[in-house]
């Protein structure tokens, strides 16, 4: 009979958060631990006083890796896969060997536990009905743009992790393409710093900008879009603030954020009507010569 490959969740910061039935999945039942790092997975195992044989099994090494650990698993013995902290497979390495042990007809069995996915989203205050996890967003600034536009006009929160060397980038982005909507940035979930910081991306930004170093993995929780009104000019709705004595940038924001659109395109509609304008009174010059 074949062996069993146990997806095992492990802690993203208090090592209080393993379950005991991780612990005797990992003591008493794997033959192999297979894990992203094996200097962070022994350190997991010396506090617990597990001692296991250890590979390592990353992005870099997966595929070949996923052949060696089937036929172990075939031969009968059982795997455990672990992450360097939370849930293996959620923006970790994984799919492929639970893909192939399926195809294998060899049991998969998860051991349930930490993640920064629904702490994040359940102390955040959002609504949690119904998310989107999109994960981490592309490096690249255009990638990045893309990737957010595509889930712009979703109507549920979304959920996003992001590195500390990354996230003011990704908050510039997340203000330019989803405009003035409220987001919660959850840093060093369930260790001592713990942190959340509420309100505007833009807003957040300014304050992680301003620290002398910004640490810990950091998962982004985004309020759902509003409902757009439709049938609202965006340009005839800032030309009527500014009339009124608002700034033109004060103007875009707040109607961008009344309407549910990102800054950026209210400012597009504005600069279009002001060329039409200009447009049309050089045509009206040219009809009097």
């Amino acid at each position: 009979m074949p062996g069993t490959l146990y997806i095992v969740a492990t802690p993203i910061g208090n090592l209080e958060d393993i379950t005991l039935r991780a612990l005797r999945i990992l003591r008493e039942e794997a033959d192999v631990i297979a894990c992203e790092d094996t200097r962070q997975t022994q350190k997991l195992l010396t506090h617990f006083q597990i001692q296991k044989r250890l590979v390592s099994y990353h992005e870099h090494n997966e595929t070949a890796r996923t052949e060696d650990l089937i036929h172990l698993l075939l031969d009968g013995k059982n795997v455990a896969l672990v992450s360097d902290a939370g849930t293996p497979l959620i923006s970790d390495p994984g799919y492929r060997i639970v893909k192939a042990a399926i195809e294998s007809e060899i049991p998969v069995v998860p051991i349930p536990g930490a993640s920064a996915l629904l702490p994040a989203l359940a102390a955040s205050g959002m609504p949690t009905n119904a998310f989107l996890f999109v994960g981490f967003v592309p490096q690249k600034e255009q990638g990045r743009k893309k990737a957010l536009e595509a889930v712009a006009r979703q109507p549920v929160t979304l959920v996003l992790y992001e590195s500390p060397h990354r996230i003011l980038e990704t908050l510039a982005s997340i203000d330019e393409i989803l405009g003035s909507r409220q987001i919660v940035v959850a840093r060093e979930l369930s260790k001592l710093h713990e942190e959340f910081l509420r309100g505007t991306a833009e807003e957040i930004r300014e304050d992680l900008a301003g620290r002398a170093a910004i640490k810990g993995e950091i998962t982004i929780v985004i309020a759902p879009a509003e409902e757009t009104v439709h049938d609202a000019d965006p340009a005839v709705e800032v030309a009527a603030l500014e009339g009124a004595g608002t700034p033109r940038m004060e103007a875009i924001k707040a109607v961008a954020r009344r309407l549910g659109l990102p800054k950026r395109q209210v400012y597009q509609a504005v600069e279009e009507r002001g060329n039409n304008r200009v447009d049309r009174n050089r045509g009206s010059d040219q009809s009097v010569q």
